[in-house]
């Protein structure tokens, strides 16, 4: 009775969404708006959701670990741990370099971290919430990522680690900054959040360096609405970012789970006495960053779509690129060599002698209904999050960030998320020309 029950519970769930959910793709000039970006998504996905629910099992559980070893397997990695946010994602990554276990790698307060500016401010926040020192380097323009040329010189004896994202899905050179970490023995962490499904030398992104990172927030991707993971294929590294993910414990077992060790109560850690109950012994100082088991449900289905999604945002931006690469005033990323990016999005940077402003551009894009953004933070050391902190002692600029600034200042970018339509490209490819061409 019970499953002949949650069957036609299922049932009405997809009739549901047919007669009141499914997404109006129908685009009207001048009256539909055009997001940056959007949830795309079926009747799976909220099947999967009451599915969940009717379990009541809202912690981690059966879809979180089917989505743990379905995203594993996508990347080609030993290992993949789901949290709450991308933004969580990139904490536990970095606080995982500073785990005592790591020993005369482990990243100490003072120690360097080699990043960007120019981006989002969750890729640089841990180095500082930790105490460790942001080092920052300029971003070339034509792939809109690290130079790389810098990386030698922002080098110290304090230098532990490298952790930069892969801008708008576009992948920085990581042959190349593979080999400067290597030769220096640094950490290397990809923040893969903007760029999930992007590939480089035949690989995917977030796999390359000791631990990459996503987030599943509603532009993303994927989305679980709040989500993220973190990935490796280092046991250690998982071992400790396991641990820190669960409030910091020594314990492996799931919840619900006991005694997984089969020595739940005959060991010996720190000055506790022996035998203190191993569920309750904490190797780390650690955080409770743990997704439900509702939103892995959500994201069991959108991974299913994910070779779907990316194919649909290569062919967006592809048609971007095609109507508007002979607009004077107007420069756009390339990809990176050997790399066939998972567009997030579609960067405009104006030339040098634009009449016009990013600002004006923009405003006019806004007032016909096309959604536009800055690439993010633009330079993060002019926010006032910075204010207070000093250069040279709590970070570090090599050189003048002088293509950083000019990113802040002049560039701004559309969306090619799965669910944009043709229609909506070909209008922003007009008005874009019509907005130039006033000027020419």
């Amino acid at each position: 009775m019970k499953s002949k029950l949650r069957m036609e519970i299922l049932e009405k769930i997809k009739a549901y969404y047919q007669q009141n959910m499914r997404q109006n793709t129908t685009f009207v000039k001048g009256k539909s708006k055009i997001n940056y970006a959007g949830r795309v998504f079926d009747e799976k996905e909220m099947v999967n959701l009451v599915d969940c629910a009717l379990d009541f099992w809202l912690t981690f559980g059966e879809y979180s670990k089917k989505f743990e070893k379905g995203l594993a397997e996508y990347l080609g990695v030993r290992y993949a741990l789901l949290v709450n946010s991308g933004s969580s994602a990139n904490l536990l990554a970095f606080f995982a370099l500073t785990s005592s276990l790591l020993k005369e790698r482990q990243i100490k307060r003072g120690d360097e971290v080699i990043s960007v500016a120019c981006g989002f401010p969750t890729t640089i926040a841990p180095i500082v919430q930790y105490g460790a020192v942001p080092v920052f380097i300029d971003v070339e323009l034509t792939h809109c990522n690290v130079d790389i040329t810098q990386l030698e010189k922002a080098l110290s004896s304090k230098t532990k680690a490298v952790m930069l994202a892969h801008t708008l899905g576009n992948p920085f050179d990581i042959e190349k900054v593979k080999v400067f970490c290597d030769t220096h023995n640094l950490w290397l962490i990809e923040d893969n959040c903007d760029a999930l499904g992007s590939e480089y030398q035949g690989k995917k992104t977030g796999t390359f360096g000791d631990i990459g990172t996503s987030s599943f927030y509603p532009p993303h991707h994927l989305t679980m609405g709040e989500g993220g993971a973190v990935y490796t294929n280092n046991p250690l590294l998982k071992k400790i970012l396991l641990s820190l993910r669960d409030w910091g414990r020594d314990c492996w077992c799931e919840s619900g789970v006991d005694n997984t060790c089969g020595c739940r109560f005959a060991q010996s850690f720190g000055s506790l006495p022996k035998g203190y109950d191993h569920k309750y012994v904490y190797s780390h100082f650690g955080f409770n960053l743990k997704a439900t088991d509702m939103q892995a449900a959500i994201g069991v289905a959108q991974l299913e779509k994910l070779p779907i999604f990316t194919a649909k945002r290569i062919a967006n931006f592809n048609k971007l690129y095609v109507g508007l690469q002979d607009v004077k005033y107007l420069q756009f990323m390339q990809p990176q060599k050997d790399s066939i990016p998972s567009w997030f999005g579609f960067l405009i940077t104006l030339s040098n002698d634009a009449p016009f402003s990013r600002n004006e551009i923009v405003e006019f894009l806004e007032a016909n209904g096309i959604q536009t953004r800055n690439l993010f933070g633009g330079n993060m050391l002019r926010h006032p999050a910075f204010i207070g902190l000093e250069n040279g002692k709590d970070y570090r600029v090599v050189g003048t960030l002088e293509n950083t600034d000019k990113i802040m200042c002049d560039s701004f970018w559309v969306g090619v998320y799965p669910g944009m339509q043709e229609e909506a490209i070909c209008f922003m490819v007009a008005k874009i020309r019509e907005f130039v061409e006033s000027f020419c």
